[in-house]
């Protein structure tokens, strides 16, 4: 695979996600369990960090029992370092500032590298390097996200994952824009659960963040009626009940935003429901891994090409269910 085309499939891998935890781990032993926990909170991700002694242990140990998972190496900052994660099976490295020198080392071996960034002038001299991916660091104390917007006018191919002051509550804020592919944070990790061995709390952590992340809310319910004149009757029902006001469009009638009637057999045996997210493509990401798969013929995308509607492929409830991207 040619570097181009893993820098493509890494940052597609990491917009999915959305969360790159960064873990500092000091008990070896424990990497298994740790990326147990990830995984099972939804997190198929990890950037390790050369901070703590054994890191390409980690690594190596994370790894082998999940090899599918994406396990980068953080703080890495030596040539020699690079070759270590490399030899431990890092997919990706990252540093906390750009020395060009490790960061062409790490790209000759084949491995994206993701250097951090916090000026114009070093993203001129990644763009140099070829990259088009890096890490903003430290993002809040940098200028943050109004920050990134600022420098993205002049450098339209550059994407970054902000790491550094990123926590639950300001996530989405940072992913609400199209240049940020994810955001590195330890708050997912955070060392007393670490020492304590709470597998159980940290993977509850990474469910949480993952469902704020998608924000999923019912948007409308959708029933199917046989024809025009029944999906009107109905809608002026509920006009009459709830005063939610009618209003007829070319296939259905909705009743305020709550309520569509469509206007012949839609998808779905009863009717459909729509469920509302931050993105519909981690949200199928996510749903997949639950057990829950995006009909393909169904996706349909906005004129900047995101992903705007998709419908999970089984019905719940005799309701076929589509998400729906909030405006």
């Amino acid at each position: 695979m040619e570097l181009k085309e893993k820098f493509d499939v890494l940052t597609d891998e990491l917009e999915n996600v959305g969360i790159v935890p960064v873990i500092k781990l000091e008990k070896v032993e424990d990497a298994e369990k740790l990326a147990k926990a990830l995984r099972d909170g939804g997190i198929n991700c990890a950037e390790v960090t050369f901070r703590a002694k054994g890191a390409d242990e980690v690594i190596k140990r994370m790894t082998k029992a999940f090899p599918d998972m994406l396990v980068g190496a953080g703080t890495v900052l030596t040539c020699e370092q690079v070759d270590a994660a490399i030899a431990a099976g890092a997919k990706f490295c990252v540093a906390p500032g750009l020395n060009p020198k490790v960061v062409k080392h790490c790209l000759d071996k084949g491995v994206p590298f993701a250097p951090g960034l916090s000026s114009a002038s070093e993203i001129e001299q990644a763009l140099e390097l070829g990259l088009n991916f890096a890490k903003f660091f430290p993002a809040e104390q940098a200028g943050g996200l109004p920050y990134i917007k600022s420098v993205c006018g002049p450098y339209t191919t550059m994407r970054f994952m902000p790491t550094g002051g990123v926590t639950a509550d300001n996530l989405n804020t940072y992913l609400s824009f199209k240049k940020i592919v994810c955001c590195g944070g330890s708050w997912i990790v955070p060392p007393a659960l670490l020492n304590a061995g709470d597998w159980t709390g940290i993977t509850k952590l990474c469910r949480e963040a993952i469902d704020k992340m998608l924000g999923f809310e019912l948007a409308h319910v959708g029933l199917n009626c046989k024809n025009d004149k029944e999906a009107e009757s109905v809608a002026d029902e509920f006009e009459k009940a709830f005063g939610f006001a009618k209003k007829v469009g070319n296939s259905s009638v909705f009743s305020a935003t709550a309520m569509e009637m469509m206007k012949s057999q839609g998808r779905g045996t009863n009717g459909h429901i729509a469920i509302a997210t931050n993105s519909v493509k981690r949200a199928a990401y996510q749903l997949e891994k639950r057990g829950f798969k995006v009909a393909p013929e169904t996706v349909k995308f906005t004129a900047d090409g995101v992903m705007q509607v998709a419908y999970l492929e089984k019905e719940i409830g005799g309701f076929a269910v589509h998400l729906l991207l909030k405006k």
